[in-house]
């Protein structure tokens, strides 16, 4: 792998990790201020209706790009941005008004001038938003529940239905925070990047964007997929960008927030992470052992399903952080009420 790559690896590396301490952060705010979305967050049918939540989002999507209504979907994530980045800031900044405006700021800059920064500072937002209010939503076996069969779902839509190329090819030159932008290079441009050229290669073997092997593109609460793209200016054979789905990032993550959250393990006592405890953060290193298999995977040259190896990762470190914590197999996986 080149120095390239590996700034680039590096880079969605540290995009992860802010992620989950923002995630983690933003845990026991998100709960003191009523953000929990269910009622029993202990039922684990709440994983499977999310689930079929996905299908149908999926669903609508592929359709929408059927019947040329990409800017209806490039206007329904923009909002969404709009909409988690102000869960966060509304529990960061005492001023409601303030919270507001930094909020719309973050969808205009989608609109106006989506560059890769623009759409990764966004992702950051909605990921650590989205992964803390599922958390704290999704009790020990819900979580697991619905990891387990993200990953399963995203093996079989990559590697067996293909279903998500046609996602991915209406997806990408819409610019918008579905998907994390990791370039290698910084005089790299999104808004230069010739999508519609790239979307038509799809498949074939040659330069392509997200998608160019079997790959998913998906929108930020849904399963998603790592996909690679070949060197489009530097003439070396060198990746000038790689993407990184961002549901990569937020789905692992939720592990992480529902064990800090919901686990008997007491805190690690960390003043800025208060609800840090054993099990969440070796779901956080299981998360980066997948993400590292998965990036050796990548730069291989070929697109992977991401959540097989990082939802994976995430629920083995968390099962072992809760065994070495001392609490009950039984208690760990959540069901103690069941039994």
């Amino acid at each position: 792998m080149s120095r390239r790559a590996y700034r680039g690896v590096a880079l969605a590396a540290l995009i992860f990790l802010v992620v989950q301490l923002g995630a983690l952060a933003l845990v026991p705010t998100f709960f003191e201020q009523g953000y929990q979305t269910v009622e029993d967050p202990s039922d684990p049918t709440n994983s499977l209706l999310y689930i079929g939540a996905i299908i149908v989002m999926t669903a609508f999507m592929l359709a929408a790009f059927k019947y040329d209504l990409d800017q209806l979907i490039r206007l329904v994530i923009v909002f969404t941005s709009g909409l988690l980045a102000w869960y966060v800031f509304a529990a960061l900044i005492p001023s409601a008004l303030v919270a507001v405006g930094l909020s719309a700021a973050v969808a205009l800059a989608l609109l106006v001038y989506p560059e890769w920064y623009v759409i990764d500072a966004a992702g950051v937002l909605m990921g650590a938003g989205a992964a803390a209010l599922f958390g704290i939503s999704f009790g020990l076996l819900p979580a697991i529940v619905l990891l387990s069969v993200l990953a399963v779902y995203d093996a079989i839509s990559v590697y067996k239905t293909k279903h998500m190329l046609d996602l991915a090819e209406g997806v990408m030159d819409l610019r918008i925070p579905v998907v994390l932008v990791i370039p290698t290079t910084l005089s790299y441009s999104l808004l230069d990047s010739d999508f519609d050229r790239d979307a038509n290669e799809v498949g074939d073997g040659g330069n392509a964007t997200d998608g160019g092997e079997p790959a998913e593109v998906a929108d930020a609460e849904t399963a998603d997929t790592t996909a690679d793209t070949d060197a489009e200016d530097s003439g070396s054979g060198e990746r000038d960008v790689f993407f990184i789905g961002l549901g990569d990032a937020v789905m692992p993550t939720v592990m992480v927030a529902s064990g800090a959250f919901f686990s008997e393990a007491p805190s690690l006592g960390f003043g800025a992470l208060p609800a840090l405890n054993l099990p969440a953060l070796l779901a956080m290193v299981g998360t980066f052992a997948g993400f590292a298999g998965l990036m050796w995977a990548v730069m291989k040259g070929r697109a992977h399903a991401g959540l097989p190896l990082l939802n994976g990762g995430a629920i083995g470190g968390y099962l072992v952080g809760s065994v070495v914590a001392g609490v009950p197999l039984v208690s760990a996986l959540g069901l103690a009420p069941y039994l």
